[in-house]
């Protein structure tokens, strides 16, 4: 069940007035919650819509309530707070995929084109969980990460791993590479440099390489952080 499901019940109204793209729209703003200033010869400027400040709703529908709270502030509630707001099984399953990610300070009516390319791919993966066989690609998916989460993010893709997905991950993170299966690396260096494959295969073979930049910098941060690369599978 939505949340629109859980206020509509709560209030015996329709839930289409607890959306953003339906009838509980801001009818200033279409929704969208700013207004865009035109400048003439300059860019364009936003500012929060004077109607329902920056909401994007009706200013009508902030008197109803689902738990003491309108839908305003819940959509303003991180992921973190909503886990314990919301009593049902199925968000908490939901929001337990976010947290593992390292996602808990997303709010959950943040919009989409304001999530970084990081955050792109680890949404991506909550998707990805419950299926099995596939190939997945993701692009850098520790940008953005704060360090300390990004175990959450390798215990999350060897999940993914342990369920026969295989995944193909573009990274740069020295962390995640030290836990990958394989390795192909390509250099020997970034942009117009970085067009020939100088290595390819396990962690341990490359901890070993002489030739590939990535290997020195690799040894190196397993050393200072005391680490250990992920073992070669038998």
């Amino acid at each position: 069940m939505r949340y629109e499901k859980l206020f509509a019940t709560a209030n015996h109204v329709s839930d289409k007035l607890f959306s953003r793209n339906s009838l509980g729209a801001c009818e200033n703003c279409k929704g969208i919650g700013v207004e865009k200033i035109d400048l003439a010869f300059m860019d364009d400027i936003e500012q929060a819509c004077e109607v329902c400040g920056g909401s994007g709703f009706k200013p009508a529908v902030l008197k109803y309530r689902y738990n003491s709270k309108n839908i305003v502030e819940v959509m303003d509630m991180t992921v973190e707070e909503a886990y314990d707001f919301f009593p049902d099984k199925l968000y908490r399953q939901s929001f337990d995929m976010l947290l593992q990610l390292g996602l808990g300070y997303l709010t959950l009516g943040q919009r989409s084109d304001s999530f970084s390319g990081g955050e792109r791919q680890r949404l991506k993966l909550t998707k990805e969980l419950k299926h099995s066989n596939k190939i997945i690609v993701l692009d850098e998916p520790s940008t953005g990460l704060h360090p300390n989460d990004t175990e959450k993010l390798l215990n999350f893709i060897n999940n993914l791993v342990d369920n026969h997905n295989t995944l193909i991950v573009i990274e740069h993170n020295l962390d995640v590479i030290a836990q990958a299966d394989w390795i192909i690396d390509i250099g020997p260096g970034a942009g117009k440099y970085g067009g020939n494959v100088v290595f390819t295969g396990t962690v341990a073979d490359l901890l070993k390489d002489t030739v590939s930049l990535t290997a020195a910098c690799l040894r190196q941060h397993l050393r200072n952080e005391g680490t250990h690369p992920k073992k070669d599978a038998s």
